[in-house]
């Protein structure tokens, strides 16, 4: 169990770095205007959270076989068949959990650094 939980981190863990490498480079295009890159990001990473979310909900149901996660395993520490799709699956949600509450935790953090920009703006006013 510890190996398919250390591999499904590696895999999500992965597919979040690149995610979150995009939004950087979205919010460093947009840096001529903090605000814009700011909400820009903070509307990404809001997306990222609810996908993050609907994935963990799919992979109670999705064949474990045909993921990521099983591909990246040896044959000898894969779980026997009738094991195989609970495990992975508690594995696989329990990890695109794990990931969606920290995209949500940053989305947070750009939506005050957000909300705090058009404060600090209008106060210049």
């Amino acid at each position: 169990m510890d190996e398919l939980r250390r591999t499904a981190f590696v895999s999500i863990g992965r597919a979040c770095g690149f995610a979150g490498l995009a939004i950087l480079c979205v919010m460093l295009g947009l840096t001529y205007d903090p605000l814009v890159a700011v909400r820009s990001g903070g509307i990404l990473m809001t997306l990222a959270t609810v996908v993050l979310l609907l994935k963990a909900r799919m992979a109670l149901t999705q064949d474990v076989r045909r993921t990521e996660m099983w591909i990246m395993l040896d044959d000898g520490k894969r779980p026997a068949a009738d094991y195989a799709q609970w495990a992975g699956a508690t594995v696989l949600r329990d990890a695109y959990l794990w990931f969606a509450q920290y995209a949500a935790g940053l989305s947070v953090l750009l939506w005050v650094a957000a909300l705090i920009i058009s404060l600090a703006k209008r106060l210049k006013r």
